[in-house]
């Protein structure tokens, strides 16, 4: 692949390389590779189960999903959490520019923290944070790669205003949102007590690819940040867990999950700024990357920009995408794809054995036909032929 290498991974087949472990009181979680980054998807309605006459396969599939959102129900977002971690946690008062500064120190210095599975990324180690509101003692949100983003768009519609985007306070990122006229998302939060299903109904109203878990302090009953869930750490502990997850084995391509249509793509000589684009106005946080027969050789990821505005420097925005990727660090473990053959019981796998948030979906001939998300996966198996007694 261009930039670091970067071989495609394949779900029916892949092998997971040597990472760290951690282990919880209810899974001993096996290696991993590192992680690329998210991908927000468009929301799919979920169909019900078709009047037809179901097949044994659709039976087994139904089953199957049945058994995994029983399994949401009886654990908690607790449950999911290691036995021990680390939080970090920003406050709303902090420069932007000093919080990006800390992210990539962190990853400099390879910090890992068990606890945020989307905090032990490749060269940047941190790549979001829940936010703290000192003044009202308060849970603000998170920060996350799209408000560096948003910052950056802020600063390409206002060039002259580079001193002024210094001494943006991350209190002020909602504001940004505002100028450049983003939809913020809902900040979401839930008890880490209450069951991990409405934790994932949460995150699917919200499109949020990770809740905090907030508590209320018995002392001084003020709110508490506990931890953060994502969307891969919730399918891992499914995928650990849940031994029905070998019951999917309807191939993708009789699925309705994924998007097919109205793919964002680049090539590697497209300037970065265009990808940038691309992600605000598509809500999305990757973009694959083409050549010139259409074939898959990369994808770029919203937190490959971060890297780029190190120590609040923008002049590597005028990059081309094929330069950017060259600033990865060379332990990048590359992109996962699959083909509308493969079925969720070998993916859950691969979610088992690999840290992996998105799989392309490619023909025989490498061409991109979809992409498939975390946030894809989450939604099939919370609404797919859900029953009114499952309610």
């Amino acid at each position: 692949m261009a930039a670091s290498p970067s071989a495609s991974h394949d779900a029916s087949s892949h092998t997971a390389a040597s990472h760290s472990n951690t282990r919880t009181g209810h899974e001993a979680q096996p290696s991993f590779v590192a992680p690329s980054s998210f991908l927000r998807p468009g929301s799919v309605s979920r169909p019900g189960t078709p009047a037809k006459p179901l097949s044994p396969l659709d039976k087994e599939q139904i089953e199957g999903l049945r058994a995994i959102r029983a399994f949401l129900k009886v654990r908690t977002s607790y449950d999911v959490l290691p036995l021990s971690f680390r939080l970090i946690v920003f406050d709303t008062a902090l420069l932007v520019k000093k919080s990006l500064n800390i992210l990539i120190q962190n990853g400099n210095h390879q910090l890992i923290l068990p606890l945020f599975p989307h905090l032990c990324s490749r060269a940047l180690g941190i790549v979001s944070a829940p936010l703290w509101d000192s003044r009202t003692s308060t849970f603000a949100g998170l920060l996350t790669t799209s408000d560096y983003i948003n910052v950056i768009q802020y600063y390409w519609q206002n060039p002259d205003a580079l001193a002024a985007v210094d001494q943006f306070r991350l209190n002020s990122l909602r504001d940004i949102e505002k100028a450049i006229g983003v939809t913020p998302l809902e900040t979401v939060s839930i008890h880490p007590l209450r069951p991990l299903y409405e934790a994932c109904r949460k995150m699917l109203a919200s499109r949020a690819r990770r809740i905090p878990l907030v508590d209320v302090d018995d002392e001084t009953q003020r709110a508490m940040v506990v931890s953060v869930v994502t969307q891969y750490r919730i399918l891992k502990f499914v995928a650990v867990n849940v031994k029905e997850t070998q019951m999917l084995r309807k191939p993708l391509r009789d699925l309705e999950v994924g998007t097919y249509t109205n793919l964002q793509t680049a090539q590697m000589s497209t300037p970065v700024m265009d990808v940038i684009h691309m992600l605000v106005k598509n809500s999305i946080s990757s973009v694959p990357i083409l050549d010139a027969d259409g074939v898959v050789i990369n994808v770029f990821e919203s937190v490959d920009v971060i890297l780029l505005i190190k120590g609040g420097v923008y002049d590597d925005l005028g990059l081309t995408v094929g330069e950017a990727l060259l600033k990865r660090s060379d332990d990048f473990a590359g992109i996962y794809s699959c083909t509308l053959n493969d079925r969720l019981d070998t993916i859950f796998d691969t979610i088992r054995k690999s840290r992996v948030h998105r799989l392309v979906v490619i023909d025989e001939r490498n061409h991109l036909k979809g992409l498939l998300t975390l946030s894809d996966i989450l939604e099939y198996i919370l609404l797919e032929g859900e029953s009114p007694d499952e309610a």
